[in-house]
């Protein structure tokens, strides 16, 4: 019985202690990634994205299940690392990402995303917005 603590506990131990796999971007996202930031230096995280650069829905651009960027002009970009993965999204399916905020005009770190089959209107898969990173085109 004692055996069996001691295993659980080292289990449990060494489950606290490895690291979470970092997650990678497939390869057209990379492709993607890379041209949304191409010439920007990474700023700073911030928690909430600013209302103006959300005033065009089609300024967001799908990475994939884990990134999406939103273009603010030709000088800067901010990419959110999603808190889970939005199953479905970069799939390329009949797939959007419906976002609500709580109470403010701002989308920011927490808020929820649902993934919707616009062909079947059902949900099918959410997230959470992690924080934004915005890369910045230097003397933009």
């Amino acid at each position: 019985m004692r055996l069996i603590s001691l295993l659980l506990l080292g289990a449990t131990i060494a489950s606290c202690t490895t690291a979470p796999p970092q997650p990678t971007h497939s390869d057209r996202g990379q492709r993607d990634f890379q041209e949304l930031v191409a010439g920007k230096v990474a700023q700073a995280p911030v928690g909430c994205l600013p209302y103006q650069s959300r005033a065009n829905g089609n300024d967001m651009t799908v990475i994939d299940e884990n990134t999406v960027a939103f273009r603010t002009g030709p000088n800067r970009v901010y990419v959110a690392r999603m808190l889970g993965s939005c199953t479905n999204l970069g799939s390329g399916g009949p797939y959007a990402l419906v976002t609500r905020q709580s109470g403010t005009n701002q989308l920011c770190h927490g808020d929820i995303a649902e993934v919707v089959d616009t062909m079947a209107h059902i949900t099918v898969g959410s997230c959470a917005f992690g924080d934004f990173v915005p890369y910045v085109r230097q003397g933009g």
